[in-house]
């Protein structure tokens, strides 16, 4: 199947084609515009016409909690989630919270 590239023009026969997405390279999130020009058999070339997609991050990120399993009383530590990650963007925003005792 052929991979889109930005500013490179694919061309086939068909009136439909597949964007087929690289795992490792994906569309970034936002605004995708796609361009389409068609020609009919007298070689007569159509005025474009753009489509806009709209690439969603509708994955979950994955939190990973690392903290120490026993401190000494009155002495301060940290906590962290260094690797935590989400597979469609970056993570913004950490929401630390104290919960009651079990």
């Amino acid at each position: 199947m052929p991979q889109f590239v930005t500013n490179q023009t694919l061309e086939t026969t068909e009136p439909e084609i597949e964007v087929t997405v690289n795992p490792q390279a994906p569309l970034p999130v936002g605004r995708q515009r796609f361009q389409l020009v068609v020609v009919d058999n007298g070689g007569n070339v159509s005025e474009p016409d753009v489509a806009e997609v709209i690439v969603k991050d509708t994955s979950r990120p994955t939190a990973v909690f690392q903290a120490p399993r026993e401190v000494h009383f009155g002495q301060s530590f940290s906590l962290s989630g260094r690797q935590s990650s989400d597979i469609g963007g970056r993570i913004v925003k950490y929401r630390w919270t104290l919960l009651p005792r079990a």
